[in-house]
């Protein structure tokens, strides 16, 4: 029963995804940032099709912690998820992804004109410093910026890695930086079709202090992430 309720989920993730990408490529030619209207609705359409078709809720906590501008959400990164859920909680969201997502039809032409950041992820220190200036200037005009520290999809109960693009925001930025831990992943895992009813808990914890070393911000995220002095086994990368 409940792989239909999957099939049933999917049909509705990519039979809207389809007619929205259309819809946002056709208002993209003549209404600049009106992509993202699409996508933040594509977000929440998902999420009430998870609801109703495979019993999955979501769970936010410390809403409270963001500002009402600009802010870096530093979000743990199990299943896609994740995408949907910023999509749809947040009301300027920016994220930052892996330029090979451009090549994805129809919905990888809407990510830059939805005000998305593409990174290239073996660009070395010219690829980070491109990065870190489009994220200011996001940030600056009030956007959301949302990016996976551990530059990749991480299983639940397994530790990834903490990548130098966040360390570099938190001491680039001027505005909150934020993390935020999930479980989603024991909910919709990160290859799987069948989805596992139940709920979803996002946290939202306060700013990260200004001014710490890149170990201490290194740290003070894997122990959101994975729980304090964590023996999560690290995670084999894809």
């Amino acid at each position: 029963m409940q792989l239909l309720r999957s099939t049933g989920f999917n049909i509705i993730m990519f039979g809207s995804g389809t007619l929205l990408s259309l819809y946002g490529v056709l208002i993209g030619r003549f209404t600049p940032g009106g992509a993202l209207p699409v996508a933040r609705l594509w977000g929440r359409i998902c999420l009430w099709g998870l609801r109703v078709c495979c019993g999955i809720g979501i769970e936010v906590e410390g809403l409270e912690h963001l500002p009402p501008g600009g802010a870096v959400i530093a979000a743990q990164h199990q299943s896609a998820l994740d995408i949907l859920i910023w999509l749809a909680i947040v009301p300027r969201p920016a994220f930052v992804f892996k330029k090979e997502l451009r090549r994805i039809p129809l919905f990888g032409s809407l990510l830059e004109p939805a005000g998305m950041i593409p990174v290239n992820r073996g660009g070395g220190g010219a690829a980070l410093r491109e990065m870190v200036a489009a994220a200011s200037t996001a940030t600056a005009a009030g956007r959301q910026l949302i990016i996976f520290p551990e530059g990749t999809r991480v299983a639940y109960g397994k530790r990834g890695e903490i990548r130098n693009g966040v360390v570099a925001l938190t001491q680039a930025v001027r505005v909150p930086v934020l993390p935020a831990g999930t479980n989603a992943g024991l909910r919709w895992s990160r290859k799987a079709y069948d989805k596992k009813p139940g709920p979803v808990r996002v946290s939202i914890y306060p700013p990260v202090p200004k001014g710490l070393r890149r170990q201490e911000v290194v740290t003070l995220l894997e122990d959101v992430f994975y729980g304090p002095a964590s023996h999560m086994p690290v995670a084999k990368k894809p």
